[in-house]
């Protein structure tokens, strides 16, 4: 799959283990099952009004709320695993950047959201899946952490000397992982997300109480 773009092999992956583990699989995104996390791609790639407003606020992600309970109800789960293996629509999600950057993050974050409710670990990745990944880290950590009060914050990918500060002001956390491990954290799974957390006491408070992610 090495010749295959990294969010397709992404996206193919996260289908083939929908297909394994069924519609009533868990994640770790609370009630949601597998059948759920499907309904919300799906809505995200082709509901021209929903699908944008899964990332603004309030009322307006409350009506894409509906909209995707809606599908749920209304669909097979077979018939949303198709029709996120069929690729992204012609127009916004097609274009380069929006797949290396926020298709690649989006499938990612949610492949490991099924794989790790399910006792499936951390995968070992190709050299350039962690290259694209670290750059991802990177180019959203700053907006990732945006609620971040009273500290300050760098990246580092663990085992390199590569490292990023994503916020200079205060005494400052360092979070070190693996790329894939860091988006995790920075995406708000905290809890599942294998990364060192290290510093002042008071700034890793800080960080412990801050609502990461979109």
């Amino acid at each position: 799959m090495e010749d295959i773009p990294l969010d397709a092999q992404e996206r193919f992956a996260l289908c083939d283990l929908f297909e394994t583990l069924g519609a009533d699989a868990p994640t770790l995104l609370g009630a949601w099952s597998a059948r759920d996390l499907a309904a919300h791609l799906v809505l995200r790639e082709h509901d021209l009004l929903a699908g944008p407003c899964l990332v603004l606020p309030g009322p307006f992600q409350w009506w894409a709320e509906r909209r995707r309970v809606r599908l749920v109800r209304r669909s097979e789960f077979g018939w949303l695993v198709i029709r996120i293996r069929s690729g992204p629509p012609r127009g916004f999600f097609r274009v380069g950047w929006v797949r290396s950057l926020a298709n690649l993050n989006e499938f990612f974050v949610h492949h490991e959201d099924l794989r790790r409710a399910n006792a499936l670990g951390p995968r070992t990745l190709t050299p350039a899946m962690e290259a694209a990944l670290w750059r991802n880290v990177c180019r959203s950590s700053r907006y990732l952490s945006r609620r971040l009060r009273g500290a300050g914050l760098e990246i580092a990918w663990a085992g390199t000397d590569q490292r990023r500060t994503v916020r200079g002001a205060g005494p400052t956390v360092r979070l070190s992982g693996s790329p894939g491990e860091l988006l995790l954290y920075l995406f708000g799974r905290q809890a599942a997300a294998r990364v060192d957390v290290t510093g002042p006491a008071e700034a890793i408070t800080a960080v412990g109480r801050t609502h990461f992610g979109m």
